[in-house]
């Protein structure tokens, strides 16, 4: 069995497979103040919880986006499952071509992305990633290239910043309300927030069509998904393991590279 880990600004993903078998897979809020022995004692605690023995775990990988939380992460593997884990970084093979100014300022959640949707999409037609993480991204992949993308605000970001930068607005649940036209403070709230990134996500994407000349398939990852997915036709697919299988398949790949 392997540990695949996606450490992102707001969430740590985790998921635990045995060969093709996702065994199981959770999430925890990312803390920056958290030990490694803190995050050993909540891994082994949710392996056993789900009759997994920490010694049948025989590898890792993990992506980070958190870079103050690489070594924290790496150490927990190291002692609590005596693992050492491979990690998405310069040097590490992926197979994946970038058209990028500088290749290294492309974050690692979105080069995992990028990879796992040419190995489960295919690279007959361009495919758009779009992730609703802390920030939304797109990914723009043509002939089995990454050739750019967008970063745009995220959904909780900017909620948070509505609700911290007012004085009476309350935090609200991020679900859509019945209408657009809204009619009190909450559902005001939800409906700038689920509409607005779904228009925002829906410009977007047609705007990217538009330069490619072609059609795509938008692929949607991440906790928002499928609640932006709902409030707009431009999104083909809602695929919210596309990360971690991502590294699942960039372990597999590494790992059959040292072993030749």
């Amino acid at each position: 069995m392997i540990v695949c880990i996606d450490i992102g600004n707001s969430n740590i993903k985790y998921a635990v497979f045995d060969g093709d078998e996702l065994k199981f897979s959770f999430r925890i809020a990312t803390d920056l103040k958290k030990t490694s022995d803190e995050y050993g004692v909540q891994l082994v605690s949710m392996l056993r919880l789900n009759g997994v023995n920490e010694r049948e775990i025989k590898g890792g990988i993990f992506s980070s986006v958190v870079p103050s939380l690489d070594y924290t992460i790496s150490h927990m593997l190291a002692v609590y499952l005596s693992v050492k884990p491979l990690q998405i970084a310069p040097g590490l093979k992926t197979g994946l071509r970038m058209r990028a100014d500088n290749a290294r300022e492309v974050g690692a959640d979105r080069i995992v992305n990028n990879v796992s949707a040419l190995k489960k999409y295919g690279a007959e037609k361009p495919i758009i990633v779009v992730d609703f993480g802390t920030a939304t991204t797109l990914n723009v992949l043509k002939d089995g290239e990454f050739i750019g993308g967008v970063i745009a605000p995220g959904i909780k970001g900017s909620l948070d910043s509505l609700v911290s930068g007012t004085a009476k607005l309350p935090r609200v649940e991020i679900e859509a309300p019945k209408s657009v036209i809204a009619t009190n403070t909450v559902t005001n709230m939800q409906a700038g927030i689920v509409f607005g990134f779904a228009g925002l996500v829906e410009f977007l994407v047609r705007k990217i069509k538009k330069e490619l000349g072609e059609e795509a398939l938008t692929v949607a990852t991440g906790g928002f998904s499928e609640a932006i997915a709902k409030e707009t036709k431009c999104i083909d697919v809602i695929d919210k393991m596309l990360t971690l299988d991502g590294l699942k398949y960039l372990y597999e790949l590494n790992v059959t590279e040292e072993g030749k």
